[in-house]
């Protein structure tokens, strides 16, 4: 029987990564596809994609920043990321995600949570803890120990910047508190909203008076 060969694409969709991925790796030679016409169309075959081993499964890269104005950041935590993993001679994918480290329903994040239950990465590599999840980080550290998937933290210590993101994080949680209870009309509710509003204030005024 004729080996079944996928086009880029669905090969992609088969490893859980993307087709720009599959290309990188064609071209450091870490996968290489089965067939390519000279058009440039690439075809892959199943059973290897599928039969792929530990040793060639992806290590995952993750970052993460909290706002648009911190993407020189989430640069060169890229860049420090594929740095370290170069050294060590790993393929590589990276993921990217913008949001607050309190936000569990980003992107990137559920996409790196599909790999690791699914088994299709062979380690996890973050620059900080905080990077992945400000509080709730050691479930998905969980996850990757019962998968048997390495986990390497670069820097154990703080990162810079970490009272800016702390404190945009608290607020976030305040907002989210406003909005829940904006619409009562219980005295004891209004009361407590504008201690949160006040609270709020002190902590914006408290970190743009900062050095």
């Amino acid at each position: 029987m004729d080996k079944k060969l996928v086009k880029i694409g669905e090969a992609a969709k088969l490893l859980g990564t993307t087709p720009d991925t599959l290309r990188k790796w064609e071209s450091t030679g870490e996968l290489l596809p089965k067939r390519k016409t000279q058009s440039g169309t690439r075809y892959y075959d199943v059973a290897e994609l599928l039969n792929l081993g530990d040793e060639d499964a992806p290590t995952v890269c993750y970052a993460r920043v909290s706002s648009h104005d911190q993407k020189e950041d989430l640069q060169r935590q890229q860049e420090i990321l594929e740095a370290y993993c170069a050294a060590k001679g790993w393929r590589t994918e990276v993921i990217a995600d913008l949001g607050s480290g309190m936000n569990y329903r980003k992107k990137g994040l559920n996409k790196l949570l599909e790999m690791i239950l699914k088994k299709r990465m062979k380690r996890l590599v973050i620059t900080h803890k905080d990077r992945l999840l400000r509080f709730g980080a050691e479930l998905v550290f969980a996850l990757c120990e019962a998968q048997h998937i390495e986990i390497i933290i670069i820097h154990k210590g703080e990162q810079p910047r970490f009272e800016e993101e702390l404190a945009q994080d608290v607020l976030e949680i305040i907002t989210v508190f406003s909005a829940r209870l904006d619409g009562s009309r219980s005295h004891k509710n209004k009361k407590f909203l504008e201690k949160l509003n006040e609270a709020a204030t002190e902590l914006t005024e408290e970190h743009a008076t900062c050095p």
